[in-house]
């Protein structure tokens, strides 16, 4: 289409066809004559722009601070993140819009220990003080949201990544700010004593007294989690896949995705499908990493009693270099009542209560334990009443 062919289009025809383009069209668009400028510098077009990119509904900068314009917004987001992938920028922003959007609905406390991003000289004063140099999808995350707030209480439960609870072990995961990963990296890696340890940093850690610690190597991009060894051999194992991981610190043409943000992803995707959820006990809330859906977990119905059985990998309890302990899980089993009741024999009932149980539990079609007695160790026998 000519110069004089846009001329001569009316303003419903302009306004759609700059609704259709993207933000570098646009600009050249503006370039074109003082009426295309005008067009192209319109705040709705603008506002989609941020919608779409940055999932933004109000025209803040990267520090949550309020901006005149949303096609100023856009201007200042795309100048701030200029060193980084700009569709990585974009995927990192739809995270923790995402888990943003979970916490404010389902678990608001442990939202409101989400920091504002961090600088660019926060990253480098990292990579300066452990003499790293952190992968491109790490930074872009710590840019948009420096961890959490860590609180002095080692039972609170509103770590972002969750844990579990068993007997007498407790685990809460919280993902650190910047500042306190200088310091954990230094007390938990540097004082092991493996000189090759220079290329990991602490990321994350439980909250409570016992040591769950999240290991993110700068050099490939790969999370590891320890185990009980850590601290005898720095023993970890990995968290996500080698082969999802690629151009960790980029220059080969590809996306960065490192392990940490594969993990976030996967952890927000658990959240908003229901496989993990919050969990109250003792007037303690927290996300709870047994997973409450299937595929992960099993599920039957027998006269209305409703059993649910999930597993959880428990790292920290894991030895790699012992067979019967390589890999420790911990069970959950959780009994309820349909909202009909119960029916047995033709007879109705509306509470029932565990008096034995008998357990069987495989690894790959192989019966790795049998547990067969009475009620439940170490809980006290409640009566399984209706759901509400």
């Amino acid at each position: 289409m000519s110069s004089a062919s846009l001329e001569g289009l009316g303003e419903l025809a302009i306004h759609e066809i700059v609704s259709k383009l993207g933000p570098k069209d646009a600009a050249i668009l503006a370039c074109v004559n003082k009426r295309f400028r005008v067009s192209a510098s319109e705040e709705i077009i603008w506002s989609k722009l941020c919608s779409q990119d940055l999932d933004l509904t109000s025209p803040t900068d990267p520090f949550g601070n309020p901006v005149p314009s949303f096609k100023e917004t856009y201007q200042i987001w795309r100048k701030e993140f200029s060193m980084y992938p700009w569709s990585l920028v974009k995927r990192v922003k739809r995270c923790w819009g995402s888990l943003k959007n979970w916490m404010a609905i389902n678990f608001p406390e442990a939202g409101n220990t989400f920091r504002k991003g961090a600088t660019e000289d926060d990253i480098k004063a990292v990579e300066e003080s452990l003499k790293v140099k952190l992968p491109l999808s790490t930074k872009v995350l710590y840019r948009l949201c420096d961890g959490q707030d860590v609180k002095d209480d080692m039972f609170s439960g509103l770590g972002l990544i969750g844990g579990y609870s068993f007997y007498d072990h407790n685990v809460n995961v919280y993902l650190l700010p910047l500042s306190h990963v200088i310091t954990a990296t230094k007390e938990f890696v540097s004082n092991l004593g493996f000189s090759n340890r220079s290329k990991y940093v602490v990321v994350a850690a439980s909250s409570t007294y016992i040591e769950k610690l999240f290991f993110l190597n700068c050099i490939n991009g790969q999370l590891h989690v320890g185990t009980r060894n850590l601290y005898a051999d720095g023993e970890t194992v990995p968290c996500v896949p080698r082969e999802l991981i690629r151009s960790v610190h980029g220059g080969d043409g590809g996306e960065p995705q490192d392990a940490m943000l594969l993990w976030l992803e996967e952890h927000n995707r658990r959240l908003h499908s229901g496989i993990i959820q919050v969990h109250e006990v003792e007037k303690v809330k927290s996300i709870n990493l047994f997973p409450e859906s299937p595929p992960l977990c099993s599920t039957a119905v027998t006269h209305g009693v409703k059993i649910r059985a999930s597993a959880v990998f428990v790292p920290e309890l894991s030895d790699l270099q012992e067979d019967n302990k390589k890999y420790w899980f911990s069970y959950s089993i959780r009994m309820s009542l349909s909202q009909e009741g119960g029916r047995l024999d033709g007879m109705p009932f509306n509470s029932c209560q565990l008096y034995w149980r008998h357990w069987i539990i495989r690894a790959d079609d192989a019966v790795v334990s049998d547990v067969n007695g009475e009620a439940v160790i170490g809980q006290v026998d409640k009566p399984i009443k209706q759901s509400l």
